[in-house]
């Protein structure tokens, strides 16, 4: 009896460890933060083809300010660019990039030039915009479902609403009716923003609704000179602090809000600083003067500006030119493959005569 006792004592024990643990458990499982554990839902389908992207390929420069960590390998692979993925197979990247090499080494002297290089990215840019094009078909039907090809901004607005959860056919009526329209806090900013950016795009004499071209340069500004320099002034409206329309390196350079909470935190705001300190400095500033205007950061983000194009193509050049003969060799290319496809290469050396 007394043995018994003494088991069930210690299974009441252990039970009750047990449950104390999966409290415990229970508690310190939950998120520090609780909005980490509302993430907004992906955009869905209708989204993508309506919004304009948050990233634009073969821009420097994100919509939000933001430099385009990934312009290198879009302005060298265009669309290309899918296939170097991380997990690809090693080398069947490698082949496909021998391949690259043969295709901008145009006259076959076994190197790459900086005419030949800028002559590529120009090439590369223009697959980028044909590709935006082809999206912006797309997305001008599912916007004018009549057909008429127009679009109003009320129509617009209805399906941008019916992307986000609203019914259409409400949202419709309460428009003709001209009934407000029941929006959280969110969605009205965005709408806002999307309305000022859509007269925009509206070329004169303005009427107040888009043809297929004008709604390409909505959602594409790199496609439109009024609409890249409504991006460059929305970028300088974020960055500029003291309100005189032009950056200086403090403005460009300044961390975004947040406050960093662990060294790993610190080394890449670090990073962020350099990277932007040096693309002020060498590349967007022309006159060294200090300071950047409208209209040099303008130059800087427009996509077919050739001079452009060759400053990058001597940039990426420089990169890889371990031999300082101010040319590329399929060598080279090869070791630094990270840097113009995003994909490490490994034994990059072997057999590249034979494959070649």
């Amino acid at each position: 009896m007394a043995v018994c006792r003494d088991l069930w004592s210690r299974n009441l024990l252990a039970l009750s460890l047990l449950f104390y643990f999966l409290l415990t458990l229970d508690v310190h499982a939950r998120p520090a933060n609780m909005s980490s554990s509302k993430d907004k839902s992906p955009a869905t389908k209708d989204e993508n083809e309506i919004l304009p992207p948050d990233h634009l390929n073969g821009l420097k420069m994100e919509m939000d300010g933001h430099l385009n960590k990934d312009f290198h390998q879009e302005v060298f692979l265009g669309k290309d660019m899918e296939e170097f993925e991380e997990d690809s197979e090693p080398r069947r990247n490698r082949k496909k990039l021998i391949e690259i090499f043969a295709k901008v080494d145009v006259n076959k002297d076994r190197s790459v030039s900086a005419k030949e290089m800028q002559n590529w990215i120009v090439e590369k840019t223009k697959e980028h915009f044909k590709e935006a094009m082809e999206e912006n078909k797309n997305s001008f039907r599912a916007v004018d479902p009549d057909g008429d090809g127009y679009v109003t901004w009320n129509e617009y607005k209805v399906k941008f609403l019916a992307s986000k959860g609203f019914n259409e056919t409400e949202v419709t009526d309460k428009i003709k009716k001209k009934e407000e329209l029941k929006l959280d806090e969110e969605t009205q900013e965005v709408l806002e923003s999307l309305k000022d950016r859509w007269f925009q795009a509206d070329n004169p004499p303005a009427d107040q609704r888009l043809d297929e071209e004008e709604f390409l340069s909505f959602l594409h500004p790199e496609h439109s000179k009024g609409m890249l320099r409504y991006m460059v002034k929305e970028i300088v409206r974020d960055l500029d602090q003291d309100r005189d329309w032009k950056l200086t390196l403090s403005e460009f350079i300044s961390l975004p809000v947040g406050t960093v909470e662990n060294q790993q935190g610190q080394d890449i705001d670090d990073d962020w600083v350099k990277e932007r300190k040096k693309e002020f400095e060498e590349v967007i500033d022309s006159d060294r003067d200090g300071i950047v205007t409208m209209n040099e950061l303008e130059e800087y983000m427009d996509p077919m500006n050739e001079h452009n194009a060759l400053n990058e193509a001597k940039q990426m050049i420089a990169v890889a030119d371990e031999n300082q003969n101010h040319r590329l060799e399929l060598e080279e290319i090869l070791r630094y493959s990270e840097y113009f496809t995003g994909s490490k290469l490994m034994d990059y050396a072997r057999n590249v005569h034979e494959e070649f």
